[in-house]
């Protein structure tokens, strides 16, 4: 197999992988996947924000999408493995907050509130900003765009690959589809847990001036100054 096609392969490897978990674990609050090879086996990573439900009882259900993984895909026996993850900052996930809008405009929500129950619970926990877009049939028989948008929020160069997480979801509702995308922009954090370790390039850190020391005068010239 050339490099050419082991690329592609891998690519829709991964795009495949992904679908199939976001339409099983939806309701788990799916994160994304990441997949390791290593030389004696695949080690497949869900990150969920509800790992309990990922992996049922008594870890059932993670060995039912271990077995349909292994047979879709063709792995030999026991060379596939999947773990499952916690998402430690649900708020700054694009896909977690995705999905919960989903529910929620499924459940019956009014549009606007949904979307601003989710743009203030992304504030509350931390995000610089955050955009919500929802679009298609609201309401009436013309669909149009919505656009609810908070805090401070980058959209092109280096950084935005490293502070922003986005996601696309289609609702399919009674009256049609209807879209919604979800960008965050992470807050900066030096260990790189919460939020990316690389600083913004324009970030600008104005430092406490030093106290200055008070001046003090040669005891020659003061005792000239008495006379």
């Amino acid at each position: 197999i050339s490099k050419k096609r082991k690329f592609v392969a891998d690519g829709v490897f991964n795009a495949e992988l992904n679908e199939f978990l976001s339409r099983t674990l939806g309701e788990d609050g799916y994160a994304g996947v990441e997949v390791r090879v290593t030389p004696i086996r695949t080690e497949i990573i869900i990150r969920a924000t509800r790992t309990r439900e990922v992996l049922g009882e008594k870890g059932r259900r993670i060995r039912e999408l271990t077995s349909l993984v292994q047979k879709r895909f063709g792995f030999p026996e026991n060379s596939v493995e999947l773990f499952a993850e916690r998402v430690e900052n649900r708020a700054a996930c694009a896909m977690a907050q995705c999905e919960s809008l989903r529910f929620k405009l499924l459940g019956g929500l009014a549009v606007r509130r949904a979307c601003y129950g989710v743009v203030r619970f992304i504030m509350e926990n931390g995000a610089k900003g955050c955009e919500v877009i929802i679009s298609g049939k609201l309401r009436a028989q013309r669909a149009k765009a919505q656009k609810f948008k908070d805090g401070y929020l980058i959209s092109t160069g280096e950084p935005k690959k490293h502070y922003i997480s986005e996601a696309v979801r289609h609702v399919l509702m009674r009256q049609g589809v209807i879209g919604i995308k979800v960008k965050i922009m992470m807050s900066h954090d030096p260990e790189g847990k919460m939020g990316p370790a690389l600083q913004l390039p324009d970030n600008i850190i104005v430092h406490e001036p030093k106290d200055d020391a008070p001046l003090m005068q040669p005891a020659a010239e003061e005792a000239q100054d008495y006379e």
